[in-house]
């Protein structure tokens, strides 16, 4: 179900889903009572790791390839049956109460833990795609996180499309290279491309986050989610999500 995942500290734990935790997303033309379902066995799965004796639910956003950051103030709660549950629109999140969740399917999740001045964890996620890279979206989230008073911020990046297989046009490389140089990559068979994960992981260093990769390629690994391979071979699509899960 988990592609990755790591206790950070006794009840929070950080990761990235596979596709075999199902799609995610109920924006892809997916049965809803479907995706309902594989999110309520991550929450279950998610209440076990973190060791809490109530429900955990994740907190999901609706995604528009911006660079806004959402605060969140209380936890997520139950979603009704095959219902989407209301969330912030937005490309980022902030909370010092809830567990959080971005959805991806070739951009790279990003997810943020911290420690804020009571002691207790601070966190984020993040969708840096292609837009997101060029907006700001991490730095905003940065700023954010650090505005709620967290320290010792790390992150982790997850599973995305990789330079070698992120095909664009000249046009477009140039673009996204100029606002971040090690954005620049060239695909394995020799054409204009964008390396996302090596553009977030430079901006995070360029903002004092240390950062740790994760992932695999979204489009080389059958096991995940990828929008381009789906497009590509006609397949049904999907989203996995990055995620930051604290003991309610």
């Amino acid at each position: 179900m988990l592609w990755f995942s790591e206790e950070v500290r006794p009840g929070l734990w950080v990761g990235f889903t596979a596709a075999a935790a199902g799609n995610l997303a109920f924006h892809v033309g997916a049965d809803p009572l479907r995706v309902a379902g594989s999110r309520a066995a991550l929450d279950a799965r998610l209440t076990e790791l973190t060791g809490s004796r109530s429900a955990l639910h994740l907190q999901y956003m609706n995604q528009v390839h911006g660079r806004e950051v959402a605060v969140v103030a209380e936890p997520a709660a139950a979603a009704g049956a095959g219902c989407p549950p209301r969330g912030p629109t937005a490309d980022a999140m902030v909370s010092r109460s809830a567990s959080l969740a971005v959805m991806v399917a070739d951009c790279v999740p990003v997810v943020f833990a911290g420690t804020g001045v009571d002691g207790r964890p601070v966190l984020g996620v993040a969708h840096a795609g292609r837009p997101g890279i060029e907006k700001g979206v991490i730095a905003a989230t940065v700023a954010e996180l650090r505005s709620a008073g967290a320290s010792a911020l790390q992150a982790w990046l997850g599973p995305s499309v990789c330079g070698r297989c992120y095909e664009v046009p000249e046009g477009m490389r140039a673009a996204v290279s100029a606002v971040e140089p090690a954005a620049h990559s060239t695909t394995s068979w020799g054409t204009p491309a964008l390396d996302l994960p090596a553009a977030a992981a430079a901006q995070l260093a360029a903002l004092g986050v240390p950062a740790r990769q994760v992932g695999a390629c979204t489009l080389e690994v059958g096991a995940l989610f990828s929008h381009r391979r789906a497009v590509r071979d006609g397949g049904a699509e999907g989203r996995l999500i990055g995620f930051a899960a604290v003991r309610p």
